[in-house]
């Protein structure tokens, strides 16, 4: 048979001596203030006999005081330090008398006039341990909450990624993946969010004939509650964009349902064209989205201007058209905020080297060819008339 004896066994056990010995200090300079005569054997011996001896008993009653409201604990505490005193203290003295006692004396004087000391030791050593204790379970309780906090909100945090993930799959559902081409023309378009979801849109489908619907759009906001109301603006386009109607038209009927369902202080900035690819026009409707750029086969540049309300906030708001031609070599780029203003003073020169070598222009390759890339959430589009061989 062995006994193992673990660090932090031997750890505590040293700990514990310290505590007596600090006790002896105390009750050593009080006798001395009081000029006392006093035997510092006596008083170290008696300190850590009653320190040894007091612990097991003070722990094994622990569970009639500790946990229990104020004065109630310290009620319960004094009434088993009051009963656990005089066993420690008779074979506290016991083991003085025969080591270190003050004087030479019979055992039965010693233990019947020299009880104070050792009561005023035991006494002090037993509030130390309660307030030491005490304070440690209140501490290990305050870390088993935290715990627990750390571990609840470590798993909102994984459940709400677990979510934006999924609205992100939804959203990216909900954006072209095969981008329509008409004849002549060549389209191309690019999403990016400033988070995980946003509510940065853009999209291009067919219409009856040889026409093609480009839109771009931008709801106030960032996160899940900019890309529901994204969904809600894709819904209302594709239903109203169906009929054969103006730009206009679809703009005021997509304000009228976002004005209905749309929460306070949120709006959107909304842009909407047909490209007629037959009569190379482009007709347009601008609600209070950033000017669209239009550039030529020269590298000069001018922004479509014409612009409406916001969507979702006026329900009567009044909506016009415009229209522009398309030459051959021109390059319409659409755009969010999401693009720092900066970035959009680009160098033009790169852009008519990038057109004289006859490349085809991408969102990506405009960036490249002097445009800096936007910031994240920019949603982004480009429109181009090929450029003649």
């Amino acid at each position: 048979m062995s006994v193992r004896i673990s660090s932090p066994s031997v750890s505590r056990f040293f700990r514990q001596q310290q505590l007596y010995g600090f006790v002896a200090g105390v009750v050593a300079a009080v006798f001395w203030a009081t000029q006392q005569p006093i035997n510092p054997a006596t008083v170290i011996l008696y300190a850590l006999c009653i320190g040894n001896l007091s612990t097991p008993a003070l722990e094994r009653t622990r569970r009639f005081y500790f946990g229990r409201p104020f004065p109630y604990n310290w009620v319960f505490f004094l009434a088993a330090l009051a009963i656990d005193m005089f066993p420690v203290y008779a074979l506290s003295t016991v083991v003085v008398w025969w080591l270190a006692p003050p004087t030479p004396q019979p055992l039965l004087n010693l233990m019947f006039h020299g009880w104070k000391f050792p009561c005023l030791v035991t006494v002090i050593f037993g509030i130390v341990s309660f307030r030491d204790y005490e304070t440690k379970l209140r501490l290990e309780r305050r870390n088993v909450e935290l715990q627990r906090a750390i571990d609840t909100h470590a798993a909102q945090i994984e459940t709400q990624e677990q979510e934006l993930q999924r609205a992100l799959e939804i959203q990216r559902s909900l954006l072209p993946t095969d981008i329509p081409q008409v004849a002549g023309f060549e389209v191309a378009g690019a999403w990016q969010p400033a988070r995980v979801v946003g509510g940065d849109y853009f999209d291009v489908f067919k219409l009856p004939d040889t026409r093609l619907a480009i839109c771009i759009a931008d709801v106030v906001g960032k996160g899940v509650s900019a890309a529901l109301l994204m969904a809600n603006l894709q819904a209302a386009v594709h239903a109203f964009a169906q009929d054969v109607h103006t730009p206009s038209w679809l703009c005021s009927r997509v304000n009228a349902v976002l004005c209905s369902n749309i929460a306070t202080g949120k709006f959107v900035t909304f842009f909407y064209g047909i490209l007629d690819g037959e009569s190379r026009k482009f007709e347009f409707c601008n609600a209070g989205h950033r000017p669209p750029l239009v550039i030529n086969a020269s590298g000069s540049v001018r922004r479509l201007r014409a612009s409406g309300v916001v969507l979702g906030v006026f329900r009567d708001s009044q909506y016009a058209d415009s229209k522009i031609d398309l030459p051959p070599g021109e390059r319409l780029l659409l755009f969010t905020d999401g693009r720092n203003r900066r970035s959009l003073r680009p160098r033009w020169s790169g852009i008519r080297r990038e057109s004289h070598r006859g490349h085809g222009l991408g969102a990506c390759g405009t960036f490249s060819a002097g445009v800096e890339p936007p910031a994240a959430g920019g949603g982004r589009q480009l429109l181009r008339r090929p450029v003649p061989r």
